[in-house]
């Protein structure tokens, strides 16, 4: 693997999350890498609804897995790899932290989500126009429009107002213009994407026979918070596996045993809609 390129050379990368709030990168991984990716997702994911509270609902027949690191065989491959790394260190900082892995599957018969962001604006973000995290997707299908393709509206990190409800969704008087911006996004196996998740977004219907998995990769600039929200932890052992560029940006628990993840994202504005 080639060594992480200087930030300069993601600028595009930078001017694209400021202004549309998305982006990503093609052919990023092998399809066999990926065919990999989706078996440990759909183990996590037998193992999460085998127990309660293991998985959380995002509305109907969608639903949302936190899982630990060492859970996902492929884990050191996405988080070293040089535009995950650069793209975090050229928006968050050096000193990034990521503090979240999991994924979300919308399957058949899912329904629109409402309109939201991820969580409300951070104070950094509102005065500042500074992102302090990014969400990195990596689908595990090649998606087609009738698995209910990821929707967002693009520009809409900035949207700043009293009347969104939790400060993440915003009121449905406001729908039309979301929908009149939106892009649908059809991502291929091996591609990735990284998003601000203040950008006004949702999951459509799943009108296929198939279910569409996408994991998610959470990274934090220093100080924004977002761990305290996630159960992120470590082995002793896959810690000293792991090099320390990457150990670095891992701030999680290291313990003896890992725990099963208890979700906290329960939305209900999601639930709901």
């Amino acid at each position: 693997m080639t060594s992480t390129p200087s930030v300069p050379d993601f600028a595009a990368e930078v001017e694209a999350l400021r202004t549309d709030g998305i982006t990503g990168l093609r052919g990023a991984f092998s399809r066999e890498w990926v065919a990999q990716l989706g078996e440990d997702v759909e183990a996590a994911f037998a193992e999460a609804r085998g127990r309660e509270g293991g998985a959380v609902g995002r509305g109907p027949q969608r639903w949302y897995v936190e899982v630990h690191p060492e859970q996902i065989r492929g884990f050191l491959d996405l988080v070293d790899h040089d535009w995950v790394r650069g793209v975090s260190e050229a928006v968050l900082g050096p000193d990034s932290e990521i503090v979240e892995i999991g994924f979300d599957i919308p399957f058949p018969g899912a329904r629109d989500q409402p309109w939201h962001r991820d969580f409300p604006m951070p104070e950094e973000t509102r005065v500042e126009r500074r992102l302090t995290s990014l969400a990195f997707n990596v689908t595990t299908v090649d998606t087609v429009d009738e698995m209910g393709p990821f929707e967002i509206a693009p520009g809409t990190q900035w949207d700043d107002s009293p009347t969104f409800d939790h400060g993440m969704f915003p009121p449905k008087e406001e729908y039309g213009r979301y929908e009149g911006l939106a892009q649908r996004k059809y991502p291929q196996m091996g591609d990735i994407s990284v998003r601000s998740a203040l950008t006004i977004h949702r999951g459509t219907t799943n009108r296929s026979h198939l279910s569409r998995p996408v994991v998610v990769l959470g990274v934090d600039a220093p100080g924004a918070g977002n761990a305290e929200h996630h159960d992120l932890a470590m082995t002793h052992g896959y810690a000293q596996r792991l090099p320390e560029r990457v150990r670095a940006h891992l701030r999680c628990p290291v313990v003896d045993e890992l725990t099963p993840i208890t979700q906290k994202h329960t939305i209900e504005g999601l639930v709901m809609g």
